[in-house]
C-alpha cells in the first residue's frame, strides 16, 4: 500500500510540474487574474458551476472570492450556481438537467460577468449550455477541463485544460488553479 500511496502522489506532482513548465499555461493564468480584477473594479460577479466533485470545487472557489482568502478585506460578489437545491430541482424536473446553468445565466448575469465552469471531460452538457448563454450576454467564459478540453475548448475565452486524464488528478490541478487566480484577484485588488 504504501508504493501505491507515493504512486498517487507523485502522479499529482507530475500533472502539477507539467502545468508549471507550460508558459503559455502560466501567461493564461495572468490573463485570467487581469480579466477578473477588471470585472471586479468594474462592478462585475464571478459566477461558478460544475457536477459532482466540480460543483464541490466551484463552490470552494466562490467562498475565496465572497469570503476571504488570505486579506481581511469586503466581500466579493461570487457565487456558484447550483446551491440553490429548489431551483436545482425545479428546472431540472420542469424543464431539463442539461439548462440548469444555462437558465441562471439567462436570469442573472449581466455583460462583464466572469462564468467560470469546471468539468473533467469537458464535454458537460449544462456547462456548454451555460457558456452559449454567456456568450450571448458578453459573459466572459472560462473552462477548467483535463487534458483533451472536451467540447468546452472550443466554447470558452480561457481555456484550462489540466494535462490529464485522470479525474482525481485533475481536479487537484483545478484547485490549485482556482487558488492561484483567487490569491492573486486579492492581491491585487486590495493591494496594501
Amino acid at each position: 500500500m504504501t508504493d501505491k500511496i507515493k504512486q498517487i502522489i507523485s502522479a499529482s506532482i507530475q500533472t502539477k510540474q507539467e502545468i508549471l513548465n507550460d508558459d503559455a499555461f502560466i501567461k493564461k493564468t495572468e490573463n485570467a487574474v487581469n480579466t477578473i480584477v477588471h470585472a471586479f473594479k468594474n462592478g462585475n460577479k464571478v459566477l461558478f458551476c460544475g457536477n459532482g466533485g466540480s460543483a464541490a470545487d466551484a463552490q470552494h472557489l466562490a467562498a475565496e472570492f465572497s469570503g476571504r482568502f488570505y486579506k481581511d478585506r469586503k466581500a466579493l460578489p461570487a457565487e456558484a450556481l447550483h446551491c440553490n437545491t429548489s431551483y436545482l430541482t425545479a428546472v431540472a424536473n420542469d424543464y431539463n438537467y442539461n439548462v440548469i446553468y444555462a437558465r441562471l445565466i439567462e436570469g442573472i448575469a449581466v455583460e462583464g460577468d466572469v462564468l467560470f465552469g469546471l468539468s473533467t471531460s469537458g464535454n458537460s452538457t449544462n456547462i456548454l449550455k451555460a457558456f452559449e448563454v454567456a456568450k450571448e450576454k458578453k459573459v466572459l467564459t472560462i473552462g477548467l477541463t483535463g487534458a483533451t478540453g472536451g467540447k468546452i475548448k472550443d466554447a470558452c475565452d480561457f481555456l484550462f485544460n489540466v494535462p490529464s486524464t485522470d479525474t482525481p488528478r485533475i481536479q487537484e490541478s483545478h484547485i490549485m488553479i482556482g487558488h492561484i487566480i483567487c490569491e492573486l484577484v486579492e492581491e491585487k485588488l486590495f493591494a496594501d
